[in-house]
């Protein structure tokens, strides 16, 4: 078959990859445009770009689907449309273009976690399995019907990023098979069935920890929200980011919600049951650290308690366009 391609992020890397080492023709590429990266500011190419040109393949960049791009992609007379985390909606009449329409791999458990950031969201929520699915992308938020789906149980110790990355893997094995049986006319569609949960994009908020929370609800916002946009803490009106955390065992002494407390070489935070272990930071303005170098070396008459914010962000609030893992939007 002839297949069109939209996706973005490092995420759909792997699916691109695995496409254009198959039988079918991969005739372009879409993504999205060159963004400003780093201090510098120097404009990048999508992840999802770079493979395209390594692998020799048509690239079509544009920040959302115009009347021109829609022409440009519709000349092409593609068969099938496959979508991995491009980052813009897509609608009629490019859903309608290729011969099969579109296909969506997305990553979670369908109708579970429709949006923007569905694996962060999961572990958010503190899920006890997760996935991957594919489907026909109609114009409904990730409502299509459903070719096939893999699961993934959670053990408890998942960040967002490392969970992306392997779903990523994962999730472009079970796109290439949709795809096969597609063109061999034995792929089964089936509805949508079961509770409806969205996922939108994370914002900074949603990185805040809460220590009145649970120890449990406490690291799976951390998990959630780490690497993007990041998990942190306010001490003194100074914020510090943790990049590693955990919980403690069971027989650990209470702790007061937001209180700090070196115990041999470990920094634990009190939380509304048993404290969590802090296990490295990033102050601001420094390096990434082991959070007890950083304790040592606080002044005398820092307030070893964090803010506790008023109201947390709740698991189902809006998120970072920079971590967006939708196909779609």
């Amino acid at each position: 078959m002839r297949l069109v391609f939209a996706g973005s992020p490092a995420a759909a890397v792997p699916s691109l990859t695995a496409l254009a080492d198959g039988p079918h023709e991969v005739v372009a590429v879409l993504t999205r445009d060159d963004t400003p990266q780093g201090r510098k500011r120097v404009l990048t190419p999508t992840p999802v770009a770079v493979e395209a040109d390594r692998l020799g393949l048509r690239v079509v960049k544009a920040r959302r689907i115009t009347p021109e791009v829609t022409a440009e992609l519709s000349t092409l007379e593609a068969d099938l449309g496959v979508v991995v985390a491009y980052g813009a909606l897509l609608r009629e009449p490019l859903l309608g273009a290729p011969r099969l329409g579109w296909i969506n791999l997305h990553f979670s458990l369908l109708p579970a976690w429709r949006g923007a950031a569905p694996v962060q969201r999961s572990l958010m929520a503190g899920d006890a399995v997760t996935g991957a699915a594919v489907f026909q992308l109609v114009p409904e938020l990730d409502a299509g019907d459903v070719y096939g789906t893999l699961e993934r149980p959670l053990d408890g110790t998942e960040t967002a990023g490392s969970l992306l990355a392997e779903l990523a893997q994962t999730g472009s094995a079970l796109l290439v098979d949709v795809v096969a049986r597609l063109a061999d006319g034995t792929a089964v569609p089936r509805p949508q069935t079961g509770e409806v949960t969205l996922a939108p994009k994370l914002t900074l908020a949603d990185g805040v920890l809460d220590a009145s929370r649970s120890a449990a609800e406490l690291i799976s916002r951390f998990r959630g929200v780490t690497p993007e946009p990041g998990a942190r803490v306010d001490l003194d009106g100074v914020g510090l980011k943790i990049t590693e955390a955990r919980v403690t065992s069971g027989d650990e002494a209470p702790l007061e919600a937001g209180r700090l407390e070196s115990r041999g070489r470990r920094l634990l935070l009190g939380t509304a049951s048993s404290p969590v272990e802090l296990v490295r930071v990033q102050p601001a303005g420094k390096k990434e650290m082991p959070a007890a170098d950083w304790w040592r070396g606080l002044p005398a008459g820092v307030d070893r308690r964090v803010t506790v914010p008023t109201s947390a962000a709740p698991a189902d609030t809006a998120a970072d366009p920079a971590i967006d893992t939708k196909s779609t939007s």
